[in-house]
């Protein structure tokens, strides 16, 4: 995948013959003003947060923006908004008579059933896949693990379901696994390649990539794909199914999917108390969604007739959702408004100029320089990182090289500025990472890891002595605990 640097803009992504076409927003019936608003307000308070920005109004992309070193080029993990494609599969394969949602589980796994099915898990349908409503309680789907050595489709079935099916809500990702191997089992392809030639090249969505488990597409998560795949995924959704003149999706389907399904809470100030459909998640305002971990976010309007889509490494997902509404929203206007070039100029200088803040610092490496490149073995850790050296130039540029999992790499750190290389880290695969650093203390130097196709960001901060290196290594998100114990390092 090619990496583009710096930040991107419209008429980068405009040479795709598959790009959905641009706008101005005073076309559209939106002030480049109330989106520049938008934008400045993410960029305050979600700093460090955003990573790129989409806005469709009537079709049309009307403003678009990454914060740098994230690109319009690159993929992006989606995390759980890959549930809403799941079902989107889901709703295919019931077009083409393969299935319908109507049907009980068990009847796709007659050989991984119990030797005596309860009669709740006998009840169990697609339906209750898809709306989160298997009828299973939380402390039972947690023994499910995807990294069992036991048949994936096996194990779920195996789990007791103390509700009836239908009528207890409980969001989880095994239950959109079942559905990707319930499609897999009817169709003889996995889910990717069953969409492949359904959804994704029409939609000219190119090279998606589908993380599996045991041969499975792995359904609730796992998808990687642009910004603007998930804009032309919303737009799909936006016209009820239809594209280019095709029905890619049968409307009802998509009335169906998005609307409320089941009741999952009452909080009226929170965005996911407002209903569940078929893998979508109804919104304040009338509106739904789909969304994954950290922040990704495809959000459909349809009264606006917009879409939002969104990439994110945030912590405060609802944070960023009451921008949309507070700023964007609003500012949606059923009419054609005035063109406004100072304004647009504006925004566009704006979305061209964003960029995650690279690592700042007034420190000085001291005498270190003369130790560079001696590496330090570090304490055994989780994150199989094992050896730890800086590799400082005569000009001062700085490389950070590391043995992790017996893999030697090594990365430029950018000053100032990102630096882009390959590298892993924990349990990563090898991927491209941008990386900036400076000395911010006497012999302290500090880098940021960004891997720039997922959410995270690592920040390094190494502490030198003679013989002795100090490790400290946070990530901006996780599922767990984001600060790791301090790792001490002994010169080789």
């Amino acid at each position: 995948m090619a990496v583009m640097f710096g930040a991107s803009c419209c008429i980068a992504a405009e040479k795709s013959p598959n790009a959905l076409p641009r706008s101005t927003p005073e076309a559209q019936g939106i002030s480049s003003a109330a989106i520049l608003e938008f934008i400045e307000a993410a960029d305050k308070q979600q700093a460090e947060s955003m990573h790129s920005f989409m806005l469709v109004r009537h079709g049309k992309i009307v403003a678009e923006g990454w914060w740098s070193p994230y690109n319009a080029a690159s993929p992006h993990s989606m995390y759980s908004l890959s549930k809403s494609f799941t079902s989107t599969a889901v709703g295919i394969a019931q077009a083409e008579g393969k299935l319908s949602v109507d049907d009980e589980v068990l009847k796709f796994f007659p050989d991984d059933a119990p030797a005596e099915p309860s009669a709740n898990l006998k009840a169990m349908r697609i339906s209750d896949l898809l709306r989160m409503n298997t009828g299973q309680h939380s402390n039972d789907v947690a023994k499910f693990s995807f990294e069992s050595q036991e048949k994936l489709t096996k194990l779920f079935l195996s789990l007791p379901v103390e509700h009836k099916p239908g009528t207890h809500f409980y969001y989880n990702t095994p239950a959109t696994f079942m559905c990707s191997a319930i499609v897999q089992k009817v169709t003889g392809q996995t889910l990717l390649d069953y969409l492949k030639p359904r959804l994704f090249d029409p939609l000219g969505i190119e090279n998606p990539t589908w993380e599996s488990q045991q041969g499975i597409t792995f359904g609730g998560s796992g998808l990687a794909i642009r910004t603007e795949d998930i804009a032309k995924f919303g737009q799909l959704y936006l016209q009820k199914g239809k594209w280019n003149g095709k029905q890619l999706v049968p409307a009802k389907w998509i009335e169906a999917a998005t609307a409320r399904q089941t009741s999952n809470g009452s909080n009226p100030n929170s965005d996911w108390d407002q209903g569940y459909g078929y893998q979508f998640w109804r919104c304040r305002n009338g509106l739904y969604r789909g969304d994954g971990a950290f922040g990704q976010f495809c959000i459909v309007m349809e009264d606006q007739d917009a879409v939002v889509a969104m990439t994110c490494g945030t912590r405060n997902m609802q944070g960023v959702m009451n921008l949309v509404w507070d700023k964007l929203l609003p500012a949606m206007q059923p009419k054609r408004l005035k063109a406004d070039k100072e304004a647009h100029k504006k925004l566009k200088d704006r979305l061209a100029d964003l960029a995650l803040r690279p690592q700042q610092g007034s420190g000085s490496s001291g005498a270190f320089v003369q130790m560079s490149g001696r590496r330090f073995l570090l304490s055994t850790n989780n994150l199989k990182l094992e050896a730890v050296a800086l590799e400082v130039g005569n000009n001062g540029q700085v490389a950070l090289a590391t043995r992790c999992n017996g893999v030697e790499q090594r990365v430029a750190c950018g000053n100032g500025e990102w630096k882009k290389g390959r590298m892993t880290y924990a349990q990563l695969p090898e991927q491209p990472v941008a990386v900036s650093g400076a000395w911010t203390g006497d012999g302290i130097y500090t880098a940021k890891l960004c891997f720039y196709e997922t959410p995270f960001v690592i920040t390094a901060k190494l502490q030198f002595s003679n013989d002795q290196l100090l490790c400290d290594l946070e990530s901006n998100v996780g599922f767990g605990q984001t600060k790791q114990p301090q790792l001490v390092g002994v010169l080789q």
